[in-house]
């Protein structure tokens, strides 16, 4: 079933289908990290219903977002969710493998919130083929983001990613192997004395490695917004 809802307390509309998937606190958490300046040219890849583009253009003018979703359906939604806040002018979506898709110019910043599971045979895997494509990586791999973010990305241009903690290793692997330097990283705790289950993950193509690592508990926040200006968690 459609309906819209508000994006949590940034003053816009978001249209979702319960039958398929809901934005998450990882998409508000990736959008709130992005370290985001005027005039700057970004790439939402996996964008679903477009959470991310949408709270990335409250917090800067002058900037352009492009996002790109292969799923139709999803796509559908997040046109409308841009539509519906009169963002046509900021933000444009793609119904586009990622994999197929080509730019007029290269990206100061890409933002990613990528399915999350390795698509193995014995691995468990949604019924809902919406759902099992948002979560799997049936159609893209970690692997293939960070190699695409490679090519879209300017020189010194900055890739942000949530993912999975337990995929903290391969993720940094796949980062250097593409000129990537890890500059920050956070990891994220959402309930008390519970190992973290995602981080988040700053890398800028052709700069050294310089990481900064932070942790952020988010059981005890009343607010998302501006939370990286806070001191300790940027």
């Amino acid at each position: 079933m459609e309906e819209i809802n508000d994006l949590y307390d940034y003053g816009l509309k978001i249209y979702q289908n319960t039958k398929f998937f809901k934005f998450s606190i990882d998409s508000i958490l990736l959008a709130e990290f992005v370290n985001l300046k005027n005039n700057q040219y970004i790439l939402d890849i996996c964008t679903g219903n477009a959470p991310i583009p949408l709270i990335l253009s409250t917090k800067k003018s002058n900037i352009k977002i492009d996002c790109v979703e292969v799923q139709k359906d999803i796509y559908d939604l997040a046109k409308k969710s841009i539509e519906k806040n009169k963002l046509t002018n900021t933000i444009r979506v793609f119904h586009k493998d990622i994999k197929d898709f080509q730019s007029e110019k290269k990206y100061d910043i890409i933002t990613c919130n990528p399915p999350y599971f390795k698509a193995t045979e014995t691995s468990q895997k949604n019924q809902n083929e919406i759902k099992r494509i948002a979560r799997h990586e049936i159609l893209l791999t970690l692997q293939d983001l960070i190699e695409i973010s490679n090519t879209l990305l300017k020189e010194n241009g900055t890739l942000y990613l949530v993912q999975r903690s337990d995929r903290f290793l391969e993720t940094i692997k796949h980062l250097e192997k593409n000129k990537f330097g890890i500059r920050k990283i956070t990891f994220v705790n959402t309930k008390v004395d519970v190992p973290s289950q995602i981080f988040l993950i700053e890398a800028s193509l052709s700069k050294k490695s310089d990481p900064k690592f932070y942790t952020l508990n988010t059981f005890n926040l009343k607010s998302y917004k501006n939370i990286f200006n806070k001191e300790g968690t940027r």
